[in-house]
Formats: structure tokens, C-alpha cells, sequence
């Protein structure tokens, strides 16, 4: 009995004195916890009030609220000798009036607080820092739109861009003796044009030279303008002559390459007396080599009146269909041989016949085709 009374004694002497340096222990924590809080917002303080003396003439913020003064006179607040680098975010030296990342963010046994997070994304700085864009430039500011910030080239010539120059060239595709079972005729189709890259003077000429005369000749002026790199619209003017009566025409239509390389004329006309005309012309160069190089063609004429005098009838009035084979000994120079087959339709195939000739004719050709 007197053992487990000295036992209990000595349990009960135990557990008082561990309960007691528990105690004292939580009022320590709690102290320095205190502590932490008061160098914290003391710490604020004097950074604000060293913002506003260091750095005259700026806009003064007011003192957290949270600060009291008691807090300020507190024993043992020098801010010289307190620990920055325990405060995540703040910086020592110059820096030290700048809030960076999460300098106000003070986490305290793991829990953040939304609004921390908003306010350590503010910077505050002088007026000076806070200038916004946008104001009017200085009067010695560069002018965006002066040519290598005023320097020009003096007494040598401002340089031409590629698209400025004026060049020309001249094209004959098809300057060719045309033989059939009657006759021979020489046959010509060549253009020309002068001008820059987007706006150029076209002139084209095609016709038939029979025993030393013009059959027929159709002979335009046009303005071409580039609307793909490809492909010219065009506005001019047409002339027929040789047999028959002469005629004018208003012209306007496109000339150009479509996609996969196929060349193409598609002209409308429209003249005085209320006659309309459309005229449609498609090349395809088919490479059996580099050098030798095979050519359909298709032309066709179509009109809304028949005109007598020079064998054209309404609707379609005739067309040429053929097949050319050249060898370009030169990119500028290319002799071909060929075969076309052309037809009259409608009143000029009737008065053609009536004339005692051929209406439909297969004709061998041979030429040369020139570009320069």
C-alpha cells in the first residue's frame, strides 16, 4: 500500500510540471508570434514614411490603419536591426521602398489571403513611375515617317524601286506560211507593250497577207493593268480592216495565264452601230523536253450581227483549232511546224461556198516564234 501511495505521489508531481512548462512554453510561441506581427507592421510604417521623406513632391499615401502608435513606441522596434531576409518578398537597400512579388503576402500557418495576393501584384512608386502612354511626343521627338531620320542622299539620285521603271517587249507568236489546197497565205499574230509593272500601253495585231493584200487584219490599242501577277485587264480600242468595210470597236477584257499555266484572251467589244463582239483565244505549252515544246491553240469569233462585207455571220462565225510543234534553238527564237483546222459557220460559210470555196479548210503551217 505505501509503495502505490508514493507511485501515485510521484505521477501526480508529473504531470504538474508538465503541465506547467507547457504552459510557459504556448506563452513563448505566442510571444514571439506577437512579435513577428508588431516588426511586420512597424516595419510598413517606417518604409512608408522613409518613401514619403526620401522622395519630396510625390504623391503621400497615409499610414496603414493597423499601426497604432502604441506599436510605434514599442520597446525594441529598431528597424536597422531587424532581419529582412525573414520576411519573404522585401529587399534591402535601395529596392527597400518597392513591394515585389508577395511582399505583403504573409503567410501564417499556411493560410493566405485572397486580397494579400491582389496587393502584392501593386507596385508603388512616384508620379514619375506612373506616367501613362499615349501623351503627346516631345518636340524633339524623330518624325516616324522621315526618310532615315532626316539624312537623305545628297547630290546622288534617290534610288527607283523594280516596280518604277518603264520597260517593253515584243512578242510574235505566230509569223507563219499558211498552205492549203488552193492557196498560201502568210499569217501573223504579234503584240507589243511599254510600261511599269501594274499599268503598261498594249498594241496587238493579227491577220491574214494574201497575194500582197490584207484578207482581214484586226488591229488594238489597249491599257493593261495588273490585278494578279498573272493576269491583265484591259480597255482600249479595236480596228478592223482589209476586205469589207472597216469597223471600230470599244474593247475591254482580260490576257493572262490561269491556273495551271493555261494562257488565255477573253475580249468583248461593242462599236457605234450597237454590234457586239466576243473574241476568245487559249494557248497551252506542253514541254516534251526543255527545247521541244508542243502548242494547242483554240480561237473562236462570236458576233450579234452577220456582216456580209467581211464574212462574219451571227453567233459563232468561225473558229481555228490546231497543234503546233516547235524547238526553241534560243528562249527568243523558235521555229515550228503545225497543222490547224479552221471553219466558217452560218451565213459566211453560205456565201463563202457561194463563191465557189471552201467553207472548212485544213491547213499545214510554218513559222517561226520571236520574242525580244
Amino acid at each position: 500500500m505505501v509503495n502505490r501511495r508514493v507511485n501515485l505521489i510521484a505521477a501526480l508531481m508529473v504531470l504538474n510540471l508538465s503541465s506547467v512548462w507547457a504552459q510557459g512554453t504556448t506563452t513563448e510561441e505566442n510571444a514571439q508570434t506577437n512579435q513577428v506581427h508588431a516588426d511586420h507592421a512597424y516595419h510598413s510604417a517606417q518604409t512608408e514614411q522613409k518613401r514619403r521623406e526620401v522622395k519630396p513632391g510625390t504623391k503621400s499615401m497615409p499610414a496603414p490603419a493597423n499601426v497604432s502608435d502604441e506599436m510605434r513606441a514599442m520597446p525594441g522596434m529598431d528597424h536597422s536591426k531587424m532581419n529582412h531576409n525573414a520576411i519573404p518578398g522585401m529587399e534591402q537597400g535601395d529596392k527597400s521602398d518597392t513591394v515585389k512579388g508577395s511582399g505583403h503576402d504573409m503567410n501564417h500557418g499556411g493560410a493566405t489571403s485572397g486580397k494579400a495576393n491582389d496587393m502584392s501584384n501593386m507596385i508603388h512608386g512616384s508620379d514619375e513611375s506612373m506616367s501613362m502612354q499615349g501623351d503627346s511626343a516631345p518636340p524633339d521627338a524623330r518624325d516616324p515617317h522621315a526618310y532615315s531620320d532626316g539624312y537623305n542622299f545628297g547630290p546622288i539620285p534617290r534610288p527607283k524601286m523594280g516596280d518604277e521603271d518603264n520597260f517593253g517587249s515584243l512578242l510574235v507568236d505566230r509569223l507563219e506560211s499558211v498552205t492549203t489546197r488552193n492557196n498560201t497565205s502568210v499569217a501573223y499574230d504579234w503584240q507589243a507593250w511599254y510600261g511599269q509593272t501594274y499599268d503598261r500601253a498594249l498594241i496587238r495585231a493579227e491577220g491574214e497577207i494574201e497575194s500582197g493584200t490584207f484578207k482581214n487584219a484586226r488591229n488594238e490599242l489597249l491599257w493593261a493593268h495588273a490585278i494578279t501577277a498573272y493576269l491583265d485587264t484591259q480597255l482600249g480600242v479595236r480596228y478592223d480592216s482589209g476586205k469589207g468595210t472597216d469597223r471600230g470597236w470599244l474593247a475591254f477584257g482580260i490576257q493572262g495565264l490561269l491556273p495551271y499555266w493555261l494562257y488565255v484572251e477573253a475580249t468583248g467589244y461593242v462599236n457605234e452601230q450597237g454590234r457586239t463582239a466576243f473574241r476568245l483565244e487559249t494557248e497551252y505549252d506542253l514541254l516534251l523536253t526543255q527545247k521541244l515544246i508542243l502548242q494547242p491553240r483554240i480561237e473562236m469569233n462570236i458576233y450579234s450581227r452577220r456582216d456580209d462585207t467581211r464574212d462574219v455571220s451571227s453567233g459563232l462565225s468561225n473558229i481555228e483549232a490546231g497543234l503546233r510543234l516547235r524547238y526553241e534553238i534560243r528562249r527568243e527564237f523558235a521555229p515550228y511546224v503545225g497543222v490547224d483546222w479552221a471553219s466558217q459557220f452560218g451565213s459566211a460559210a453560205d456565201n463563202i461556198r457561194a463563191a465557189g470555196d471552201a467553207a472548212e479548210d485544213v491547213r499545214f503551217v510554218a513559222g517561226a516564234r520571236i520574242w525580244f
